[in-house]
């Protein structure tokens, strides 16, 4: 019995938790200083996306999380909005990230139903991308994964290979 636990713990999608990445797994690098989303693979970039961020500095947080949480037209729990409802301002995907000791579900990579807000300083926190943005990175971006957030000068390259993303 504890064997077949061990082995269904080693073997869940989310497991390790612990530290990521190594070279060559997914990775995601939010910069707040550009408002872009990067997503490194295979040791290299991927893909990088326009984004939205917090209204000041200090609503997205900045540092080192992880993809816990992930949802197909999320519910907008504190405006009682169903998904798929063109009001929800959450978009088509969720991706949420264990920032500030929190679950998943109070920051997260989500779409949105403001597609001009992309690119500015709107947010209470998350980041905001297009809604083919979003549903692009979902499938792709496995539980577990690690998310940096910062604000820099440096490039995405620069970023995931001092993170250990890329060799």
């Amino acid at each position: 019995m504890i064997s077949s636990l061990l082995i269904a713990f080693v073997l869940s999608p989310i497991w390790p938790l612990g530290t990521n990445p190594l070279p060559g797994d997914p990775f995601v690098i939010v910069n707040k200083k550009t408002n872009e989303v990067a997503f490194i693979n295979e040791n290299k970039v991927q893909t990088v996306i326009s984004a939205a961020t917090g209204k000041t500095e200090d609503l997205t947080p900045e540092g080192l999380f992880t993809i816990t949480v992930k949802a197909k037209d999320p519910y907008y729990r504190k405006k009682n909005i169903k998904g798929n409802d063109p009001n929800n301002p959450l978009g088509t995907r969720w991706i949420g990230f264990d920032a500030n000791d929190t679950d998943g579900r109070t920051y997260g990579i989500h779409g949105t139903n403001d597609p001009s807000s992309i690119g500015q300083y709107v947010s209470l926190g998350c980041i905001r991308l297009q809604n083919e943005g979003i549903e692009s990175l979902y499938d792709i971006i496995p539980l577990g994964t690690k998310i940096l957030i910062t604000t820099t000068s440096e490039n995405f390259e620069q970023l995931a290979r001092a993170h250990g993303a890329i060799k």
